[in-house]
C-alpha cells in the first residue's frame, strides 16, 4: 500500500474530535506517531505527554526527550522506577511469576503506566487517553483497563488498532509526517530491570536470532569458559543482598543481570497464548529473574510445608494469569497477594549459586527457618525407630484392602480388550 491509500484510509475513518488528550508517550514509533494522529486527525487542542519511568534506562529517557522536543510537544516525566521494583517486581518474585514460562513483565509496566497516565489524565481534565498498541496484541486490554479505572469517561484512542495500521504502513505514515523514529527490530524492544521483550509479536516460527540483539545476555557458546559464582540472601521471600552486599531490589536485578548475563544465563524463546487466545513466538532475556526465581522456588521448598507448596502453586498461578490478562486492579489480586505475603515470612536464607554457559546450579544452602532435619530424616541417621512405622503403613494401606475386596484391584491390572 502507498502512502496516499494510507492517507486516504486514515481520511475515511470518522473520529470524534478531543479537546485535551493525555498520551503514554515513550518517544518511540508507536507513541510519536500517536502525537501526530491527535494533531491531524482529532485536532487536539492541547496535548499532555506523559513518559513513565519504569527503569528503561538513560538512553530511552533521553530519547523521549529529544523526540519530544523534535515533536513540539512538552513532556511531563514520571518516575516510578521505585514503586515498580518495591510493590510489582517483589510481587512477582514472591509469586514465582510465570505464564507459559515468561516472568510477566511487560505485563506489569503496562498497567503501572496505564495507572500513571490515567491519573495524570483524570488531573489534567483530558476528555481522551491515547495509546500507541496493536490491534492484535495484549497490551491494548492491559492499557484500556487501566485507563477505564483511572480515568474514567476519557475517550480511549489506538490509533494502530483504530486505522488497522501494519508496521510498514507506520513506517510510511512517519517518513510522510516527518515524525522522529529510531532504526530498531520490527515489533520493538521493551525493557524493564525485570525482563526484556524482543521483536514481540513478530518473531517467525523458524527465524534465527542474531547474537547481536541481545541486551544483557551473551550467547551460551560466547560465554566465557569459566564457572561465576554468586550469593544472594531473601528476606520474607525478597533478595536483600548480592555477594554479602545489601541493597535496594532494583539495584540488585541490575546488578545481577550483567553477571547472569555475561555467563549466557536468561534466554527465553517460548511459545506464549495470548489475551486473544491467539499464540505467538515470543523472545526475552531475564537473566536476574531465571537466577532469582530458580533459588526463590527452592528456598519455598525448603521452608513451607507440603500443603502450602502445593497451595500456592495454585495462587502463584492465578496471579500470573490476571497479572498476564490485564486484571492488575481487580479486587481478587489484592486477596490473593495477601495470602502470599503471609506465606513468606518464613521464606528466609541465603544460597550460593554457580552460573556457567547457561547454567544455574544450587551450590550451597543456609537457612534457620527450613523444614529439612536429616536427623530424622536420613537413612543415614537413626532418628527414629521405624518400627513405628509398621502400624502407619497398615493404617494407609486400608483404602487399598477395601479395594482389594471388592476386586478392583484386578480390574485395573486387565488389559483391555480390543473390539
Amino acid at each position: 500500500m502507498d502512502i496516499q491509500s494510507i492517507l486516504s484510509k486514515i481520511g475515511n475513518t470518522p473520529v470524534e474530535a478531543v479537546t485535551r488528550a493525555a498520551v503514554a508517550f515513550s518517544g518511540g514509533l508507536d507513541s510519536s506517531l500517536c502525537i501526530e494522529f491527535l494533531r491531524r486527525k482529532y485536532k487536539a487542542k492541547e496535548i499532555v505527554a506523559v513518559c513513565v519511568d519504569i527503569g528503561q534506562g538513560k538512553d530511552d529517557m533521553d530519547m523521549a526527550r529529544r523526540h519530544g522536543k523534535m515533536l513540539n510537544v512538552p513532556v511531563i516525566f514520571a518516575d516510578v522506577r521505585r514503586e515498580f521494583a518495591d510493590d510489582w517486581v517483589a510481587m512477582a518474585i514472591k509469586a514465582n511469576s510465570d505464564y507459559n514460562g515468561y516472568p510477566v513483565s511487560t505485563s506489569m509496566t503496562r498497567q503501572l503506566v496505564g495507572k500513571t497516565v490515567g491519573e495524570i489524565a483524570a488531573k489534567k481534565k483530558c476528555d481522551a487517553v491515547c495509546e500507541g498498541s496493536t490491534g492484535k496484541g495484549n497490551d491494548q486490554y492491559r492499557l484500556h483497563n487501566a485507563f477505564t479505572l483511572f480515568s474514567p469517561g476519557c475517550a480511549i484512542l489506538a490509533p494502530v488498532r483504530d486505522f488497522d495500521l501494519t508496521r510498514f504502513e507506520e513506517e510510511l505514515l512517519c517518513k510522510e509526517w516527518n515524525v522522529p523514529t529510531l532504526n530498531t527490530i520490527t515489533g520493538g524492544d521493551d525493557k524493564t530491570l525485570w525482563c526484556r521483550s524482543i521483536a514481540s509479536g513478530a518473531v517467525d516460527l523458524n527465524q534465527p536470532l542474531p547474537d547481536d540483539i541481545w541486551l544483557w545476555l551473551v550467547p551460551p557458546q560466547l560465554a566465557e569458559d569459566k564457572c561465576v559464582y554468586v550469593t544472594i540472601e531473601f528476606e520474607a521471600g525478597i533478595p536483600t543482598k548480592l555477594n554479602g552486599k545489601e541493597m535496594p531490589l532494583d539495584d540488585l536485578i541490575m546488578k545481577l543481570n550483567v553477571v547472569a548475563g555475561k555467563a549466557g544465563v536468561g534466554r527465553i524463546d517460548m511459545f506464549e497464548d495470548g489475551i486473544m487466545d491467539l499464540k505467538s513466538r515470543e523472545i526475552y532475556e531475564a537473566p536476574a529473574a531465571k537466577v532469582i526465581l530458580t533459588l526463590h522456588r527452592d528456598l519455598e521448598q525448603w521452608c513451607l510445608t507440603k500443603d502450602e507448596v502445593a497451595f500456592k502453586r495454585l495462587i502463584d498461578q492465578k496471579w500470573a494469569y490476571m497479572i498476564y490478562h490485564g486484571e492488575a486492579f481487580t479486587p481478587l489480586r489484592y486477596d490473593v497477594e495477601a495470602f502470599i505475603d503471609h506465606s513468606q515470612k518464613v521464606v528466609n536464607g541465603t544460597y550460593e549459586v554457580k552460573l556457567y554457559k547457561g547454567n544455574v546450579e544450587i551450590t550451597k544452602r543456609e537457612s534457620s527457618w527450613g523444614l529439612f532435619y536429616p536427623q530424622i530424616r536420613s537413612i543415614k541417621e537413626t532418628g527414629f525407630n521405624q518400627k513405628k512405622a509398621i502400624d502407619a503403613a497398615f493404617i494407609r494401606g486400608l483404602p487399598f484392602m477395601v479395594l482389594a475386596r471388592r476386586g478392583l484391584g484386578k480390574y485395573i491390572a486387565a488389559p483391555k480388550k480390543r473390539k
